[in-house]
């Protein structure tokens, strides 16, 4: 009786997976998930406030990134003169 259970739940399983292939498979043949107008447009929706949040963004990203490796660097040194 739990066999006839896990076959049937295992053919049941194969099934929607299979229809859920299908179906991604369709979707994406028929271009459901292009949307290329989105992309060429979104520079013309930036405003100049924007793009300057966008690099300040970018500066203080890459100015903690080098703040972290000097610190580390510093550890470490500090480690090897104890040693």
């Amino acid at each position: 009786m739990i066999n006839d259970t896990l076959f049937f739940m295992l053919i049941v399983g194969i099934i929607i997976s299979a229809g859920l292939l299908l179906l991604f498979v369709w979707a994406a043949k028929t271009g459901q998930f292009d949307d290329a107008n989105k992309m060429l447009n979104n520079p013309l929706y930036d405003s100049i406030e924007d793009l300057n949040d966008a690099i300040k963004k970018e500066k203080n990203l890459k100015e903690a990134k080098e703040s972290k490796i000097e610190s580390e660097k510093k550890k470490e040194e500090g480690k090897a003169s104890q040693n």
